[in-house]
């Protein structure tokens, strides 16, 4: 094999597509499997990306000022995150309950069993403790729970409640998303991002499913309206802070080991959160030290373990909390309202009776006021029930993500019509490639090339291409040449381009010019460590994964175009993860990319619902609200009159 330094010579990229059943070895495999960027470029480059775009606390000097921020906040982050397209709907529903059965607790108390509807056709399994002999109103507490299998079983939730229920004060355990009785696989969280896809906000059914529990527990007739509390563990923990930030009822939080801001996420990846604390958009209207902020001026009590073994660790979360928030309650002169608890027995990710009492410890200091109040946990593992005993009858055809998706997408795109005269043609397709960048956050890459060397072997040449994206990414590319070039193809694949060798010998034997590149996520590009997450948190940020894939491609056939001069490309996908950006990105360029051939695509982007896929395998097909407005035809539609082949 032939060495020699890189020369500029006119540029090819090759999309990695799908390997050919064949078993003769390939003479380009070698290349196509040539390290370009290093293995911490992909990882290095997300974290920067990210952190860059997470909004920081605004310096306010007054409580009047700052009163302003939250209340715009709040309104922003339902406008723009929580209730977005069919949740609208789902918000202004009437809460149904239905209760049921009466059972005894222990000592003092008793339970009450009951479901309630989340949203239209999605119902909730709860269990109300009530304390004995209650005379006035009571304080009321929502307990929530993080990712346990026992769900509102847990043993250590149920202690929880059982001792409140002790000191005379009411509260609501229910059922979280995909644990306990609803721990299904249409309930996975991974699958609440087909709902994004169609254009409603995934994180509104966790939403609605605590707004609704406060719903319920503020109509009982002993349930004191200024004194409710939320607290939970982990998944929980993440709850307390989203609901009690933006539904001003709730007086105190004790969120529980779950969440950090995101801009510690983003270098503390045991941090990094599933999708429902990443939520599309959200850091573009806050962070979650804004949400921890937006506690103030009513009782908040931060509690995180010294060696979390799970996540959000006290030295690592804490800190920017407390940095953001305490001035805020200062302004307010609340400073004695916000505190912190670090458990250091047993210090690991738990919810045990060093934290409960904390808890207990808040709730008597605001609540009962009783300078003999004795927040010291009572022992009540004898009265801890097995799920059968505490188990709430459902509806059969309770709804889930994947039920509701499905049924979101029935009636999508919003409007299928594709105008056949000329030209309503033309002014339909400017209007769509226009929503279509918007859809897809595109953007205007300009690419700076830096030759990472080339080699010779067998009449092929491989020259291989370090391809930065105006400071932001670095897209790896090998351009693979055999004698004279007549076209220039640029080729993709879900395997990457290590896995396009069968496709690049096609292609080269019909006389193409091709550059194989790993786009973002893809390939080389990949993400070494917990990558979907990565993935959401770019979405959370207000970016779309598709978008950036589609948005390098329409860049390199810009520079190849332009800067090459090789004329207009065609892109060359394997897969339907690449088949999918790669269309995208021939329907907004339209003069650099010539045309597509797609293998292996999807015949239309409900196949993702239909076939329930999930966030953490294919992220950058759940690009919030895609299918609302474009599906697999008008996509098509939009590359006309160039050429488009999709094959299945």
């Amino acid at each position: 094999m032939k060495t020699r330094p890189c020369l500029l010579v006119s540029l090819s990229l090759i999309c990695a597509t799908r390997a050919l059943a064949s078993d003769a070895p390939s003479s380009v495999q070698p290349f196509l499997q040539h390290p370009i960027l290093g293995t911490n470029v992909p990882m290095a480059e997300v974290q920067a990306y990210t952190e860059a775009r997470v909004p920081l606390m605004p310096v306010v000097k007054s409580a009047t000022e700052w009163q302003k921020i939250a209340d715009r906040l709040r309104r922003e982050m339902f406008e723009r995150v929580v209730f977005r397209g069919e949740a609208m709907a789902w918000r202004d529903a009437k809460t149904k309950v239905e209760w049921f059965d009466t059972i005894d607790g222990g000592p003092g108390y008793k339970i009450r069993k009951l479901r309630y509807e989340a949203l239209p056709g999605l119902w909730i399994p709860a269990l109300l403790y009530l304390p004995d002999n209650l005379s006035g109103k009571a304080p009321v507490m929502l307990a929530v729970n993080g990712h346990d299998a026992y769900g509102k079983a847990a043993p250590y939730k149920q202690i929880r409640c059982i001792n409140l229920a002790k000191r005379g004060i009411i509260s609501l355990n229910v059922e979280w998303l995909g644990m306990g009785q609803l721990r299904t696989s249409g309930f996975t969280h991974t699958r609440m991002n087909q709902l994004d896809l169609c254009g409603t906000s995934g994180v509104s059914p966790f939403y609605l499913a605590m707004k609704r529990g406060l719903d319920v527990l503020l109509s009982l007739e002993q349930a004191d309206r200024d004194r409710l509390a939320v607290s939970g563990l982990s998944g929980g923990g993440w709850q307390t802070i989203f609901i009690s930030s933006l539904d001003t009822r709730v007086t105190l939080s004790n969120p529980v080991a779950g969440y950090s801001s995101f801009r510690t996420r983003a270098r503390h990846l045991s941090d990094l959160g599933d999708s429902e604390q990443t939520p599309c958009d959200m850091a573009t209207v806050a962070d979650y030290t804004h949400l921890t902020a937006m506690r103030a001026p009513r009782p908040t009590l931060l509690t995180y373990n010294a060696k979390d073994q799970c996540c959000f660790a006290a030295a690592h979360a804490l800190p920017p909390l407390l940095d953001a928030a305490q001035p805020i309650f200062t302004l307010y002169g609340q400073t004695s309202a916000l505190r912190s608890h670090i458990n250091y027995v047993p210090g690991t990710h738990n919810y045990e009776k060093d934290n409960r009492e904390a808890f207990y410890g808040m709730v008597g200091d605001f609540f009962i006021g009783d300078p003999k109040f004795d927040p010291v946990d009572i022992p009540s593992e004898a009265e801890v029930k097995t799920n059968t005993v505490l188990a709430v009858e459902l509806p059969a055809d309770n709804a889930d993500f994947n039920k509701l998706a499905l049924a979101l997408s029935r009636q999508l795109p919003r409007h299928p019509e594709i105008p056949a005269a000329k030209a309503a043609l033309n002014r339909w397709q400017q209007a769509g490639r226009a929503r279509l960048r918007e859809i897809v956050r595109a953007k205007d890459y300009v690419v700076a090339a830096e030759c990472a060397g080339s080699e010779e072997k067998d009449g092929v040449k491989a020259t291989f291409w370090k391809l930065k994206m105006s400071g932001t990414w670095t897209v790896p590319a090998v351009e693979l040449t055999r004698g004279a070039a007549t076209e220039t193809v640029v080729l993709v694949a879900d395997g990457g381009r290590k896995s396009a060798a069968a496709e690049a010998e096609r292609l080269l034997a019909a006389g193409k010019r091709v550059l194989a590149v790993d786009p973002f996520y893809f390939g080389e590009s990949r993400i070494a460590q917990r990558d979907y997450l990565f993935a959401l948190l770019v979405a959370g940020v207000g970016d779309r994964p598709l978008g950036l894939q589609a948005s390098q491609l329409t860049a390199i056939a810009r520079w190849l175009q332009r800067a090459r001069k090789t004329g207009p490309v065609t892109l060359v996908a394997c897969g339907p993860r690449s088949s999918t950006f790669s269309l995208v990105a021939a329907a907004l360029e339209e003069k650099a990319i010539a045309g597509v051939e797609l293998q292996g695509a999807l015949g239309s982007l409900k196949e993702i619902i239909e076939k329930d896929w999930t966030v953490d395998k294919t992220p950058e097909m759940f690009c919030f609200g895609l299918l609302e407005a474009f599906d697999v035809p008008q996509l098509t539609a939009l590359v006309a009159p160039r050429k488009a082949v999709l094959k299945p």
